[in-house]
């Protein structure tokens, strides 16, 4: 190929102007359950892969009797119990195959295409499985839950059409509708793929059989304003078949009667420039018409008229052509257009996100080109662009549907046109692809809730708890959806239902009992049962001592004049609590400048300095003792005489405190240098961030 993409270009595409209903809407499954076991064995019967299985498992006939295969229960254990394994599915699958056992291989077969949709090669292998025990019916019925699962598989849907081509009575008119319903299903559904030319090569070639020479051409049309891999044999066809057959036989009525016209009058403009018109086409009697038609052409005319036909197609190969050569790198670039649970490399992800942002740069371009105009050419290329932005992105999220990052890129891109569309994104993403992904069920939540959906958002967050439980972040975001819908009690529920059941994990514990104490105290308007929290808490884990900072928090936020014996008192439980030295200096900081600001008498403001000096003494000490302990280490010997030069010019800018006698001025000044008073205190609030599990 070369490397601007001429050279290598002939190969085919086609491009259609669909209408609006016509665009892709991609089919959604029903919400499995939450449970993976027990979707798998609802599954097992036929369960959810994107199409209701009502039909397949209420019509099916009575199953064969006896033993399942002797290592089956043991593999579907494996099965069910590591359903994000891809190799145990696999292993159970091949077993099922080796062994030809029906109803192992139709239980297997179904749980795993609840769980990956995508494979189409294990849909083709359940429909064979299927045709080969003589079920037709079931056959057909397979590979529409196939077909509704992954609608862009081109391979899948001509599976379809050759069992339906192997199992239909052709002699029958009702059989010919529908194989050519299913075809215009096939094309509307994955026609418009770059890969699609097999499909309609299938499709011109059935025509062609019925002798339908003008529905083939209809299809040539169609497919000759696509851009797909193998554009140019596409025409070159086309043109074989226009110049193989008399334009009355291969053109609609009006198209024929418009290029007969045309060739008519070129005929008669080229005899006026010869001056070459008879005495009676120049004159003719009053009420005498022309020589009449008897409705047969010319070799000449035939010829000339299809020289007409192929001037406007290659106006529309042309425009074809300069489409294709925009994307062709781009497609050379992408090596596995298939979905496999292996990861890909950066350079794949990277080459999708480039050509998606080409495809919706061209469709915006168009977009912009044709606002404000009625032209409907312009509307319907503007159409088009947006339906191949669309197929590109289906086509993307077949070989990446395990990366968040485009379910998020094509609800960003849907968002803006219509709320149903993104519904359907998000359910197919959160429900089937990445059920245990929380982000985007979080974002999903949040997106029915901005919309109104209140009963949704409660339905994704609950069902997403059940899948992944123990998130924090699930938790707090129900509680957060519950009090922004007006139902206090029922997220104070929440809180204390977390509370309870996180006693078995102190640290988490105190996060949940602190998020409980913050709501009861600012929303309930109920310090007493805001204090409660936080003193049960403190019982479970004494040694916590943000904890003790938020119970000072709550304490201060109260009326001081009355309540300055819990601030003292929760001050005296801290400094009596088994906390590190550093969070007891900061509690006795906090005490002591309660009681300088807040202290009814000036014994207390010397009681709690006296207790902040002795913390502030036996600090240093143990520090001291510390220094000590490493002054026989070489290595750190040697640093210190490194530093020293440095620091000996440093002067001290912290004097000492003065005796209790002195002035305290000197004292206070020096405290508040050394611990910088508030200034130094962190809000407890804003330090949570640590109990959050990492996604």
């Amino acid at each position: 190929m070369a490397a601007e993409g001429t050279e290598d270009l002939s190969k085919n595409r086609e491009l259609t102007n669909p209408s609006v209903a016509e665009l892709y809407e991609p089919e959604v499954a029903d919400h499995p359950k939450p449970d993976v076991e027990e979707s798998l064995k609802s599954g097992a019967d036929g369960g959810d892969t994107g199409v209701s299985t009502a039909s397949y498992t209420a019509g099916r006939e009575e199953e064969e009797e006896g033993e399942m295969p002797t290592d089956f229960e043991r593999l579907w254990k494996l099965s069910c119990d590591n359903p994000q394994d891809f190799n145990t599915w696999t292993d159970l699958l091949q077993y099922c195959e080796q062994e030809g056992h029906m109803r192992a291989s139709r239980q297997a077969l179904n749980a795993f295409l609840v769980r990956y949709p995508l494979c189409y090669g294990y849909w083709k292998k359940f429909v064979d499985l299927e045709r080969r025990a003589g079920h037709n019916d079931k056959a057909e019925e397979v590979c529409e839950r196939g077909l509704k699962a992954i609608p862009l598989s081109v391979d899948l849907w001509i599976h379809y059409i050759n069992l339906l081509l192997g199992t239909l009575n052709m002699n029958l008119p009702e059989s010919t509708r529908r194989i050519r319903s299913v075809f215009e299903e096939a094309v509307a559904a994955a026609g418009w793929d770059f890969h699609s030319d097999r499909l309609w090569d299938l499709y011109t070639e059935w025509e062609k059989e019925q002798a339908n020479l003008k529905s083939m051409t209809g299809v040539y049309d169609r497919v000759l304003r696509i851009p797909t891999q193998l554009y140019n044999t596409h025409y070159e066809k086309l043109k074989t078949h226009l110049s193989s057959n008399p334009p009355q036989d291969i053109l609609s009525p009006e198209e024929y009667s418009k290029v007969r016209t045309e060739y008519k009058q070129s005929q008669i403009q080229a005899k006026k420039e010869r001056s070459d018109i008879t005495a009676e086409e120049e004159e003719r009697p009053p009420g005498e018409e022309e020589p009449a038609d008897n409705g047969k052409d010319s070799e000449e005319a035939i010829q000339k008229m299809q020289e007409l036909i192929l001037v406007c197609r290659e106006e529309v190969y042309q425009q074809n052509e300069a489409e294709v050569r925009k994307r062709w790198n781009y497609e050379d670039a992408i090596k596995r257009p298939y979905f496999h649970v292996k990861p890909l490399d950066r350079a794949q992800l990277k080459a999708w996100q480039s050509y998606l942002d080409l495809e919706i740069a061209e469709a915006d371009t168009v977009a912009m080109t044709a606002e404000g105009t009625s032209v409907e050419d312009s509307k319907q290329e503007c159409i088009a662009g947006h339906k191949r932005v669309l197929i590109l992105f289906e086509r993307c999220l077949i070989a990446c549907a395990l990366y968040e990052e485009f379910w998020d890129k094509y609800v960003h891109y849907l968002e803006p046109r219509g709320l149903e569309e993104v519904r359907n994104v998000y359910h197919r993403a959160c429900e089937i692809h990445l059920p245990y992904k929380h982000s985007i069920h979080l974002q999903w939540a949040s997106f029915e809730e901005k919309h109104g959906n209140i009963s949704e958002a409660q339905r994704i967050l609950e069902s997403l708890e059940i899948t992944v439980p123990g998130l924090a972040a699930v938790r707090l975001r129900r509680v957060g959806l519950e009090r922004r819908a007006g139902r206090l009690d029922v997220a104070v529920s929440l809180l204390k239902e977390t509370v309870n059941q996180s006693k078995d994990n102190p640290t988490l514990h105190a996060f949940y009992s602190i998020k409980l104490s913050r709501f009861l105290h600012k929303l309930c308007k109920s310090p007493a049962r805001a204090r409660t929290v936080l003193q049960e808490a403190i019982e479970l884990s004494p040694d916590n001592g943000r904890l003790y900072q938020n119970l000072l928090e709550l304490e201060m936020s109260g009326d001081l004049r009355a309540n300055g014996g819990g601030v003292q008192q929760c001050v005296a439980n801290a400094l009596a609590a088994p906390l590190s030295p550093k969070n007891k200096i900061l509690f006795s900081q906090r005490g002591l400048q309660f009681a300088e600001d807040f202290g009814t008498t000036v014994q207390s403001v010397l009681s709690m300095y006296e207790e902040h000096q002795k913390l502030l003494k036996e600090h240093n000490a143990k520090r001291g003792a510390e220094n000590c302990d490493n002054d026989d280490d070489p290595e750190k010997m040697s640093k210190m005489e490194d530093v020293s030069g440095l620091m000996s010019h440093v002067p001290m800018t912290t004097p000492p405190p003065s005796m209790m006698g002195g002035d305290m001025s000197g004292s206070y000044a020096s405290w508040y240098q050394q611990y910088g008073g508030y200034g130094s205190y962190q809000n407890p609030w804003n330090q949570y961030n640590q109990y959050y599990p990492p996604s």
